[in-house]
């Protein structure tokens, strides 16, 4: 006679922890795109470690530690870490095979950590935490980057453009992986909008991001009779150019930053998301902003920049519109056309929402990511 299966359920399969070292946890920009980095790992159990924690850090994950500890004692621990790579006391239940650093500073803020577990360093660079020149100038990163390269595992870019970049920053061609950060793709794509209103931007109001690109594109627009919304959401230290904007022109709404949940909905219903990134004078770059994959798996068009990851994640007439590089009468000559023409939204956010299903599902991203970390352990 055949076994009978067991009535009682398997046991899950120990999971090998590992380390993820942020130097700050929690920041509203980067809650959604370093959480998805791990969500489809089955073998390795994240615990972030950092020396600050703040009020969202909870959202990245459920194992978070701060070093140092509490009180002034702390404070001073973390100072000790931070300048003169002297490493707290830690409580660690297991060992740690693997300590992951994101960005460059974590990585260089990570090296005496790492040596001190005995773990294997890998290190994500996300774009401008390697491409900013001021970075490199008598810095902390700058002392200790050869120790990171020479130590590290791996350093993984999340463009080819990042990659470049890393070379440039004397990282070895071997060490160089390119593994774009994926985003969850729902199991259909959302309906597309009954009628187009609005255009969104959705980010962090900085050099980088093309805020005042934006802002002279809606004056643009509005002159040329274009009152399409604009809404932006985030915030950031050029909050004042968009503030000025809203003030001077009709249809022009800052919103703060908003759910997840709310973004999703929003790019959804939009009739593209905007994201006019530039190269900051300072050197400053994207990688692959995350709200890309994010508006192409709510089946909305991106009107980008044709350049870095944007570029490697956008095909221009296929799922986006791609537009010189601080360009404004460009950038608005794209929103135009896509308002005006809403068969070509719709084809655009289709092939948008087929590309990031095949190329960056966040699962299948992640999955690799686990694989590479594994190869250390």
């Amino acid at each position: 006679m055949p076994a009978q299966a067991s009535a009682e359920p398997s046991e899950q399969p120990r999971r090998t922890p590992f380390l993820v070292y942020r130097d700050q946890i929690g920041a509203p920009s980067e809650i959604e795109f370093l959480r998805r980095q791990y969500i489809g790992f089955t073998r390795l159990e994240p615990s972030w470690i950092g020396r600050v924690l703040l009020p969202q850090a909870g959202r990245v994950g459920e194992r978070r530690l701060r070093l140092g500890g509490p009180g002034l004692s702390g404070s001073l621990r973390r100072l000790l870490f931070r300048h003169w790579q002297v490493v707290p006391p830690i409580d660690l239940p297991l060992l740690a095979p693997v300590l992951h650093a994101q960005f460059a500073r974590g990585g260089a803020l990570a090296l005496p950590l790492a040596r001190s577990l005995g773990s294997r360093l890998v290190v994500t660079l996300h774009g401008g935490d390697i491409g900013k020149e001021k970075n490199w100038h008598g810095t902390m990163l700058a002392r200790r980057w050869p120790e990171v390269v020479d130590q590290a595992g791996a350093i993984v870019c999340v463009s080819t453009a990042v990659a470049e970049i890393a070379l440039r920053r004397s990282v070895p061609q071997a060490k160089l992986v390119v593994l774009p950060i994926g985003v969850e793709v729902p199991a259909q794509m959302p309906p597309p909008p009954a009628a187009l209103s609005y255009h969104l931007f959705v980010g962090r109001f900085v050099e980088k991001k093309g805020v005042s690109v934006l802002a002279d594109a809606i004056r643009i627009l509005r002159a040329a009779g274009d009152g399409t919304r604009l809404v932006c959401v985030g915030d950031g230290h050029q909050r004042p150019v968009l503030e000025a904007v809203a003030r001077e022109l009709p249809g022009v709404e800052l919103t703060g930053w908003l759910p997840q949940s709310e973004v999703q909905r929003l790019m959804a219903s939009a009739s593209s998301v905007l994201v006019p990134s530039i190269v900051a004078p300072d050197g400053d770059t994207e990688g692959l902003p995350s709200v890309v994959p994010e508006a192409m798996a709510q089946g909305c068009p991106v009107i980008g920049s044709a350049e870095g990851g944007i570029a490697e994640a956008v095909r221009n007439g296929v799922s986006g519109l791609l537009v010189p590089p601080g360009d404004p009468a460009s950038l608005a000559g794209a929103m135009a056309q896509m308002t005006e023409q809403p068969e070509l939204r719709n084809r655009l956010g289709q092939g948008a929402f087929a590309e990031v299903t095949r190329r960056l599902n966040a699962r299948a991203q992640s999955a690799a990511l686990e694989d590479l970390l594994l190869r250390f352990c």
